[in-house]
């Protein structure tokens, strides 16, 4: 017999939670026990489940335009009606596209669809009907909820309920006693962790855009470690949601509140500096999770001297959704000097974030994104070897838990591409590890182009431009821009003897695209540089555009 029986476990580093024998970092965070897997659960049941009986009566989300509140009680009884008249018009497992500006009936919305074993899939109010149907054809959706604003996006043969319709108002109406029998119903639909629960649209790692299936499990597990880290506070936190309810980020964030007790102040117009830092005085917000060009407008106002309402309620501002310069970062810590900053790094593919600084760790530790979160596994991969690198070494950051994706829907070889048979997920992002376990982001290996917090795919608008018959190539590259982070800038093969001029072409993809995709410069050239085996070179194209841009001023 071995004299190393029984096996030792490899020792985990408690500082940094690495282990030197594997060469992974391992999450150190608290968290809270996550139920067996076989359990049947839905991801509403286990976040109501931290609610006390009776609830408490403080707001759980309020309108910042109106004013108006939603109590702990009401929104429980509103899901309950809701979910309960769904039941008759959505089948387990039916996805249902979620097309609306943000508002306190979406999070309602979310919590009842998922009660009952709907697959919740939210899009961008502002994609057109040309990318509404892209992301339809994806999740095949058998009902929408739209509003009166974005319902002539959708399709005619897709049915679909008005958010802002008396008829839904009624759908949130305590129940009488005839809808005995749906409670029956209620009672008798069995949701499994294991069950889809989510399709949200990513670009993944190719730059198309792509269905992102999250499950029940997925979200339980994302949702644990802010129910252990709310422990800690005294009072609840009143979070301000600036963030769009589609992305990952704004869709974890507005439901997590409701588990970790807090107030959710959910911003329904378009997003300006100004009136977030007047609610922030009126709500006495204590954590505001931005974007980077969000927090770049609050820097601005605060250093031109124009902070004339009352933040001292405000105690964590986060950022994520896209890289952040550290110069920005010490900019803010300047004029908020009493408020904690903090980052994040995640991707839908990971169920939101899964690095995350805590407390005054974003001010120690200028640029990193944090350690990794409870339930998670990391290490640094050479990407052209596949070795596993030690701290300190640049390379393609890889991850794993119980947060990662089931796959993307419909496209098996997409999921096997960027998740390898060990469970591991391929970011395509490079960065390195300290000694205290903080990662640092320091470039891409992907190559979408993150504008105002969204993500903006070269190859679709690649592939739009080339639909143009007087484009016989065409490329699309980052550029810097200090609001937005990056723009997307085209360089352009016209057809010979065609005189398409820049302003047309801008038009042309203006009319088929979200704004933030919009192209914002053009150069044509007589050919785009590929190296041998097709690929773009973006890197010297992006030079390339400098040079323009400098020539420009």
């Amino acid at each position: 017999m071995s004299d190393h029986w029984p096996p030792t476990r490899p020792q985990i580093d408690p500082k940094s939670g690495f282990c030197a024998e594997t060469k992974t970092f391992h999450g150190l965070r608290p968290t809270v026990p996550l139920p067996s897997p076989s359990l049947p659960l839905s991801f509403t049941s286990f976040t109501f489940s931290f609610l006390p009986s009776p609830p408490h009566s403080h707001p759980a989300y309020i309108d910042a335009s109106t004013g108006h509140a939603l109590s702990f009680p009401d929104l429980l009884s509103q899901v309950h009606s809701l979910s309960t008249h769904l039941l008759s018009r959505v089948s387990k497992g039916d996805v249902v596209l979620v097309l609306s500006p943000p508002g306190v009936d979406i999070p309602v919305l979310y919590f009842a669809l998922l009660s009952i074993g709907a697959v919740v899939s939210p899009a961008n109010p502002v994609s057109t009907s040309h990318e509404i149907s892209h992301f339809i054809s994806i999740s095949k959706p058998s009902l929408a909820f739209a509003t009166s604003s974005t319902s002539g996006k959708l399709p005619p043969e897709l049915p679909f309920i008005l958010l802002n319709s008396p008829d839904f108002r009624s759908l949130l109406e305590p129940l009488q006693n005839d809808y005995i029998g749906e409670l029956n119903m209620k009672a008798n639909r069995v949701v499994q962790q294991s069950d889809a629960a989510a399709i949200l649209y990513s670009s993944g790692t190719t730059g198309r855009v792509k269905g992102v299936v999250l499950t029940h499990r997925n979200l339980i597990a994302s949702l644990a470690p802010f129910v252990a880290a709310a422990r800690t506070r005294t009072t609840p936190a009143v979070l301000m949601m600036t963030i769009p309810l589609f992305h990952v980020y704004g869709f974890l964030f507005v439901l997590k509140t409701v588990a970790t007790r807090e107030t959710a102040v959910v911003q329904t117009e378009r997003f300006d500096a100004r009136r977030t830092l007047r609610a922030v005085e009126q709500f006495r917000v204590t954590n505001l999770p931005l974007a980077p060009p969000a927090l770049l407008a609050l820097v601005r106002i605060a250093e031109e001297g124009g902070l004339e309402w009352d933040m001292s309620s405000l105690q964590v501002v986060s950022c994520g959704g896209a890289p952040i310069g550290n110069d920005l970062i010490h900019r803010f810590l300047r004029v908020f000097p009493n408020v904690w900053f903090g980052q994040g790094y995640g991707l839908t593919e990971s169920t939101s974030g899964c690095f995350r600084t805590d407390g005054q760790e974003g001010t120690n530790y200028i640029g990193s994104v944090g350690r990794l979160v409870a339930g998670f596994e990391a290490k640094i991969v050479d990407p052209v070897t596949g070795v596993v690198l030690p701290p300190s070494s640049q390379g393609e950051i890889w991850i794993k838990g119980q947060q990662i994706m089931k796959g993307y829907a419909g496209d098996d070889k997409s999921t096997c591409e960027i998740i390898d048979h060990q469970g591991w997920l391929k970011t395509g992002d490079v960065g390195f590890f300290n000694g205290d376990g903080f990662l640092f982001v320091v470039d891409r290996l992907k190559e979408l182009i993150k504008c105002r917090g969204y993500q903006v795919p070269p190859a679709e608008l690649e592939d739009l431009l080339q639909t143009h018959r007087d484009i016989i190539e065409a490329a699309v590259v980052p550029y810097p821009n200090e609001e937005a982070g990056q723009v997307p800038i085209a360089f352009i093969v016209r057809r010979p003897g065609r005189d398409l001029n820049e302003n047309q072409i801008k038009k042309f993809i203006s009319e088929k695209v979200a704004p933030y995709k919009r192209i914002h410069h053009v150069f044509f050239v007589d050919s785009i540089p590929k190296n041998h085996a097709g690929k773009i070179l973006r890197r010297k194209l992006g030079e390339l555009a400098s040079l323009h841009m400098t020539s420009r001023l």
